[in-house]
């Protein structure tokens, strides 16, 4: 009997670490002793950092998505049904179209969800990029404010020490803000203020989560005419009012609230039972270096859905997936898992419409803040408008 490798989820992380099993496992696959499939509830692949684009107009919806089935190489097997049950004792999944599907390893690459439900009146009067439909409709409201505030919020999860969603794309879109208000010729009739939480992951009372660029934003804020407020947690919004409440006490007016919202693992992993993230977030408790599940053999977990301290984003998966594919071909090949994860996660932040910022950090080091320029923004173009799918593909 072949061995089968699940993956679930066509996103980056999905697709990166399908592709790359095939690579690993080649000879295997070719006698027939492996097979790779991997399930999606899409037959699309979106581009989701780029999400936050669409916010300022850059990107339009066709520019986003590949067909799934494009970005795999031949050898695996595709299958469009959404899992909905995860069966770890019995090594199963069940999915909505009524299929069972075995597996001897499983690679959970689910992602997160946006819910600001979880907050009262952020879902009715709040606006986010992290999907494509919201970032359209706060496309349409940026294009026509002509006066007036601009209040930006970050929500961390519950569970102590997991960050929000792409860690620097609340200042990534405050300072793109900043631009596209001055190209509209409108920006000194409207106020910006950026806001962040007391507690940002171990930190506190800083501007983003991690020291070392929390300590720069103020005079970069101040040179745009940002204003800035640390110890903010947003915990209640009047839709009518218009007004932002925060658990320390404060009361802030707007007129377009922007905000990065609560997050939380899908349906089918908050069911499992395997998560023992508070407030049913749904993380899943990720071996550090391995990225093995606690306590499930032969399952690992890739991207937003882990519960590291490490952002939830592309460029970590882009370091994560070489090591649970060599970590399964080492199950396979030698009987255990020899690659380690240190954590490492790399980017070009887009500091304004123009100017890039490339970081990189992992579980010893913070980010090295560097000055934007116009060169990383160069850069950070053409990954957005074509590297990034040679990565998708395992090539980069």
């Amino acid at each position: 009997m072949s061995k089968q490798i699940v993956v679930v989820g066509g996103g980056v992380g999905g697709t990166m670490v399908a592709n790359q099993l095939v690579s690993k496992l080649y000879p295997e696959i070719q006698r027939g002793e492996v097979k790779v499939s991997l399930l999606s509830n899409s037959p699309d692949h979106f581009y989701k950092p780029a999400f936050m684009y669409v916010a300022f107009n850059l990107f339009f919806e066709e520019e986003l998505k590949r067909p799934e089935r494009s970005l795999l190489r031949p050898e695996i097997r595709f299958i469009v049904d959404e899992v909905t049950r995860f069966d770890f004792a019995r090594q199963e999944l069940r999915t909505r179209g009524g299929k069972r599907q075995g597996y001897d390893f499983l690679v959970i690459a689910t992602g997160c969800l946006p819910a600001p439900e979880r907050i009262e009146g952020l879902k009715e009067a709040g606006d986010h990029f992290y999907q494509y439909a919201p970032a359209r409709q706060l496309a349409q409201r940026l294009s026509r404010i002509e006066k007036g505030r601009i209040f930006i919020t970050v929500s961390f999860p519950q569970t102590p020490n997991v960050p929000h969603q792409c860690g620097i794309a609340p200042v990534e879109t405050t300072l793109m803000l900043d631009d596209f208000l001055r190209r509209r010729g409108v920006r000194d009739k409207v106020e910006i203020v950026y806001t962040y939480p007391t507690t940002a992951q171990l930190l506190r009372n800083c501007l983003f989560l991690q020291r070392p660029t929390g300590e720069i934003l103020p005079s970069l804020f101040e040179q745009k005419n940002i204003r800035f407020q640390r110890g903010f947690t947003l915990c209640k919004v009047d839709p009518d009012q218009r007004i932002a409440y925060s658990e320390e006490g404060d009361a802030q007016p707007f007129d377009i609230l922007m905000a990065t919202p609560p997050i939380r693992a899908v349906d089918a992993v908050l069911e499992s039972g395997a998560s023992q993230a508070p407030n049913r977030e749904g993380w899943l408790p990720t071996h550090h270096e391995t990225l093995q599940v606690y306590g499930l053999d032969g399952v690992y977990v890739i991207g937003d859905t882990v519960d590291l301290p490490i952002s939830k984003a592309g460029g970590a998966c882009h370091n994560q997936a070489p090591v649970i594919a060599n970590n399964i071909a080492a199950e396979i090949r030698l009987g255990a898992p020899n690659a380690v994860y240190d954590g490492r996660v790399q980017a070009v932040a887009q500091m304004g419409l123009n100017a890039g910022m490339p970081l990189w950090y992992d579980y010893a080091h913070d980010v090295l803040p560097t000055p934007p320029h116009k060169l990383g923004g160069l850069l950070r173009n053409g990954f957005n408008r074509g590297l990034y799918w040679a990565v998708a593909r395992g090539m980069l």
